[in-house]
C-alpha cells in the first residue's frame, strides 16, 4: 500500500480576472477555510474575481460563520458592492437543504458485531477475488496555487491484470494516444494497493487500529454504518515515496463505510496524520470506493474509484482513478480498452442519513 510522487515543475499563469458564479465563490472560500489558507492571500485572489451573479449579505454571513478571515470578508463585501446590479441567484440554487434527522447510533453490541464481521471479511478479501482483467483509468490534476483550481495533467489508461492475488499494470494510452511504457516508470503521482492490501492493513491485528462509532450515512442510495479509525505511526505500513528514492511511513486515520444490509465495506478513507516534518510531501490522503461488478456472471465486490491527494509546499496533486470493464482473466482473452467517460458525481456522493429507508437492491456478496 503506497503512494508515489515525482514532481514536474509547473509555471503559474496569472489571469487578470476570474469569472465565478456565487456557488463557485462559496465553494472556493469554504475550501480555503478547510485547508487553512492564508487569509490575505485568499483576499488577494478574490480581488481578481468577477462575479456573474449578485452576492447577497446572507452568503457573506454564512461564510463568516464558517471561519472566513477578516481580509477575506472585506474582499467579499467589495464583491457584494460590485455585483449589486447583477441578477440574483435563482432561489433553487441558494435554498438550503432540510436539516438531517438525528438517528440514534447502533448499540455497542451491534457495533462490535459489525466490526468483527468486517474484520474477518477484510483480512481474507484478496483471497476471495477471482483472476480478472480490467481497465484502470487515471486522470491526474495539479494546482500550483494551493487553492484547488485544478488543471488537467494527463489521462492514463492501463490494463490491470489480477492473477493469483497479484496485480500487474500495463500502460495502453496516455491522453488517448497509444504508449508502450512500464507503469512503474511513469512520472508524476501513482498509487498501488487498491486490490486488497489497503483495506487488509487497516484491520490487520499488527496495525493496532482503534475504531470508534462516527455516524450514519447514505452512500449511493444505501444506509451505511460509518466508523472512524486510527493507526499509529509505529505500526503503519502505508508508504509515501518521493522521486522514487525518499520514503516515509506515516501513521494514518480515516473512515470505514459499511453497508447496513450486506455488512460489506463500500468506502475506506486514509489521511496521513504525522508525516515526518522534513519530508517533501506535507499531506496525503486516499479515498477508495467499492461496488459490485459481474465477472463470469457472478457478482463480486471490487474497487470502483479511488481519489488520491497530496501536497508539497503549496502545490496540490490529485489523481482520480477508476476501475472499469471487469472481465475474467484467461490466456485466450483479448480485450481492447477505450478510455471511458468519468463516473458521474451521483455515483459517488455521500448524503446525510435520514429516517427514510434507503434502497436495498444490492446483490448478495460472493462467499468463499
Amino acid at each position: 500500500m503506497r503512494i508515489a510522487l515525482t514532481f514536474i515543475v509547473a509555471t503559474l499563469v496569472c489571469v487578470a480576472q476570474t469569472k465565478m458564479t456565487v456557488a463557485q465563490l462559496r465553494s472556493f472560500v469554504r475550501s480555503s477555510i478547510q485547508l487553512k489558507h492564508d487569509d490575505q492571500k485568499v483576499a488577494a485572489f478574490l480581488k481578481k474575481v468577477q462575479l456573474s451573479e449578485r452576492l447577497e449579505d446572507r452568503e457573506i454571513e454564512d461564510l463568516e460563520g464558517q471561519g472566513a478571515g477578516p481580509s477575506t470578508l472585506n474582499a467579499l463585501r467589495v464583491l457584494r458592492e460590485a455585483s449589486a446590479k447583477l441578477s440574483a441567484v435563482p432561489a433553487a440554487v441558494v435554498a438550503k437543504p432540510p436539516a438531517p434527522v438525528v438517528i440514534p447510533p447502533p448499540s455497542a453490541a451491534e457495533q462490535e458485531r459489525v466490526l468483527a464481521q468486517v474484520r474477518d471479511y477484510s483480512l481474507a478479501y484478496d483471497q476471495r477475488l477471482p483472476d480478472f482483467i480490467c481497465a484502470q483509468v487515471t486522470r491526474r490534476f495539479y494546482d500550483p496555487t494551493g487553492l484547488e483550481f485544478w488543471r488537467g495533467s494527463d489521462t492514463i489508461t492501463a490494463k490491470l491484470t489480477y492473477f493469483q492475488n497479484k496485480e500487474e499494470k500495463k500502460v495502453l494510452f496516455i491522453n488517448g494516444s497509444y504508449q508502450d511504457i512500464d507503469y512503474e516508470k511513469l512520472g508524476g503521482a501513482t498509487s498501488t494497493g487498491e486490490f486488497g492490501s489497503l483495506l487488509k492493513e487497516v484491520f490487520e491485528p499488527g496495525s493496532h487500529a482503534r475504531f470508534a462509532w462516527e455516524r450514519w450515512a447514505t452512500l449511493r442510495g444505501h444506509r451505511m454504518y460509518v466508523f472512524s479509525y486510527r493507526v499509529p505511526r509505529e505500526f503503519s505500513k502505508w508508504k509515501l515515496l518521493y522521486e522514487r528514492s525518499l520514503e516515509d511511513v506515516p501513521g494514518y486515520s480515516g473512515l470505514i463505510f459499511v453497508d447496513k444490509e450486506t455488512v460489506q465495506v463500500m468506502r475506506v478513507t486514509l489521511d496521513a496524520t504525522d508525516i515526518t516534518a522534513s519530508f517533501p510531501i506535507q499531506a496525503a490522503s486516499t479515498k477508495l470506493d467499492y461496488d459490485y461488478a459481474s465477472i463470469s456472471e457472478r457478482q463480486y465486490l471490487l474497487p470502483l474509484r479511488a481519489e488520491i491527494r497530496m501536497r508539497s509546499g503549496k502545490t496540490l496533486i490529485k489523481n482520480e482513478v477508476e476501475f472499469r470493464m471487469y472481465r475474467k482473466f484467461g490466456t485466450d482473452v483479448n480485450i481492447t480498452f477505450d478510455t471511458p467517460d468519468a463516473l458521474s458525481a451521483d455515483q459517488l456522493e455521500e448524503k446525510p442519513a435520514t429516517t427514510t429507508s434507503p434502497s436495498s437492491s444490492k446483490p448478495a456478496p460472493v462467499k468463499p
